[in-house]
């Protein structure tokens, strides 16, 4: 079943996280993006088929916008015991095989999802230079079977306008796709 992101209050700070990239075994935390223009949160997995019908164009913007000053992240929150496409060494085969040009993560506590309140896959939140929430929700238009292209067009017209110094338009629509997977006993109260 389909479920819509949650639309965090614009506005909102970037939590801190502290995630082991699975393709490298790098920790990167929220500081790792220092100095970048904006950031780029991006929830995502292998078995989705949300995920899977946009994995090239997520591929495409990590590479369009590498060396821009936009820093992005992907992150894997899915329980992995029930979901064995989502552990790491499947995670690192799809950051391989897309080319992913962006550290890709596992979340193992589940933690860093329950501070985003990220709700689905994909999910995409971007940050300003000041870590300050200017867009989050969907990708672009296009669904699993919906015959409409997949194009990237809102979250890229929201990154060139805040790595253009322009404001966001904040007629914003939710992602949707399938909920994150939580742990058993690890959901979120308003999961």
């Amino acid at each position: 079943m389909a479920v819509e992101s949650v639309m965090l209050p614009l506005g909102t700070s970037a939590p801190s996280f502290t995630l082991r990239e699975v393709v490298t075994g790098r920790v990167y935390q929220l500081d790792s993006f220092a100095g970048l223009s904006a950031l780029l949160v991006m929830f995502i997995c292998r078995h989705c088929p949300y995920v899977a019908h946009v994995e090239q164009e997520i591929a495409k913007i990590g590479q369009d916008y590498k060396d821009t000053g936009l820093g992005i992240l992907g992150v894997s929150s899915n329980d992995p015991v029930s979901y064995p496409d989502d552990a790491p060494p499947r995670l690192k085969e799809m950051a391989e095989r897309l080319g992913f040009t962006f550290p890709f993560c596992c979340d193992d506590t589940q933690e860093v999802a329950k501070a985003y309140r990220a709700a689905c896959t994909p999910d995409f939140y971007l940050f300003d230079q000041h870590r300050r929430l200017v867009y989050r929700g969907q990708l672009d238009d296009s669904r699993p079977g919906s015959n409409k292209p997949v194009t990237g067009r809102d979250l890229r017209a929201a990154i060139d306008a805040v790595l253009g110094g322009k404001p966001v338009n904040p007629n914003q629509k939710a992602s949707v796709g399938c909920s994150i997977k939580w742990k058993p006993g690890n959901a979120p109260s308003s999961a």
